[in-house]
């Protein structure tokens, strides 16, 4: 029988990402778009932890499907952490990918190179009908970049120096940077407690 995992969001990126980082799974990976939730779920949490639970509780009880939910983003220590959950829609409504990451850059103009330290954050959750299965975390720090290099990757991958690898995010070939990456972290901590519920359908 055909095993099901809803990942709780319409960004294609995004699943396609998980499913890469997640390719041992025998699963089929249905993103909102494919189960027919077009309702969006607020955001209204204070932490990432937080919105993907608000996000996998709500998909899970809408579609009873095994659900993975994600929420990560960015935190700049010269920005006191900002844009954090705010991410996705860091300065303001409607831009593009690359508009939200050349706006960072712009805020960040002043701050010399030794300042401009970061991480990505992830949180993953797991739900079921109407249980919260687990959630995991995961941290990958790094620096942001005087300028975008690279062609992979999405958001603010461009931005994302790595200062052992020398390289951004959007420059790493896709299994070294699903190794590394905050969202690999967070969903191979997870993936245990997936496997055994995928075990159990």
């Amino acid at each position: 029988m055909t095993k099901h995992l809803l990942v709780a969001t319409r960004n294609q990126g995004k699943v396609a990402e998980i499913s890469e980082i997640l390719a041992s799974l025998d699963v089929t990976w249905l993103s909102l778009d494919d189960v027919g939730v077009n309702y969006e779920v607020e955001e209204s949490g204070k932490t990432f932890e937080e919105n993907a639970i608000l996000k996998v509780e709500f998909c899970a009880r809408k579609t009873g499907l095994l659900t993975l939910a994600d929420d990560s983003g960015l935190e700049v220590d010269a920005l006191d952490g900002r844009p954090g959950v705010h991410t996705a829609r860091f300065g303001g409504p409607g831009l593009t990918q690359k508009q939200r990451y050349q706006r960072l850059l712009e805020s960040l103009s002043s701050v010399p190179w030794e300042q401009r330290t970061a991480r990505f954050r992830c949180v993953v959750a797991l739900a079921r009908d109407q249980e919260l299965l687990g959630t995991a975390s995961g941290v990958c720090e790094g620096m942001i970049a005087l300028k975008p290099a690279g062609m992979g990757g999405f958001g603010y991958d461009p931005i994302f120096y790595l200062p052992e690898r020398n390289k951004t995010m959007a420059q790493l070939q896709p299994n070294e940077k699903h190794r590394i990456s905050h969202r690999g972290r967070a969903l191979a901590a997870l993936a245990p407690l997936l496997r055994a519920e995928l075990s159990n359908q």
